[in-house]
């Protein structure tokens, strides 16, 4: 017979099980029908318009045919605009339309409430580890892809 892990001390399955959790309370708290991800890209445009959808793949960690869908999403309901790049025609620059703008200032409180209610579930003492941790095991192929 095969042993078996305990899963509740395997990362792999706390980290799967905390993702489960953070979409419930996204779904309850934030919004139906934009995603915590589509909510990432709409965030990375705002912080860099103009950008491309490979480097907006890079600035939210999803896979360019991930964000490509979204685009098409997002676009079609009138939160982003496309421009052809005039210097590179090959390139389509992303930008939030205001009507994007506005989705997403209405987003963020309730995003960073279910954040500060993720978080209050550890000792205050704990709450910048918690995060350094979770971002050293997110950002891990990066720092192995550097190292080499």
């Amino acid at each position: 017979m095969a042993r078996a892990l305990d899963l509740q001390n395997y990362i792999g399955h706390l980290i799967r099980r905390a993702e489960q959790v953070h979409t419930a309370l996204w779904s309850q708290q934030v919004s139906r029908e934009i995603t915590s991800q589509q909510f990432a890209v709409l965030n990375a445009l705002s912080h860099k318009p103009g950008i491309d959808q490979r480097t907006l793949a890079r600035l939210t960690s999803l896979d360019r045919s991930t964000v490509n869908q979204m685009i098409r999403r997002l676009t079609g309901q009138g939160h982003v605009s496309q421009v052809r790049d005039a210097e590179d025609r090959r390139r389509t620059l992303l930008e939030l339309t205001d009507q994007g703008s506005e989705l997403l200032a209405a987003l963020i409180p309730p995003a960073e409430a279910i954040n500060q209610q993720l978080l209050g579930l550890l000792p205050e003492a704990q709450r910048g580890l918690a995060i350094d941790s979770l971002r050293r095991i997110a950002f891990m192929d990066e720092a192995l892809e550097s190292s080499d």
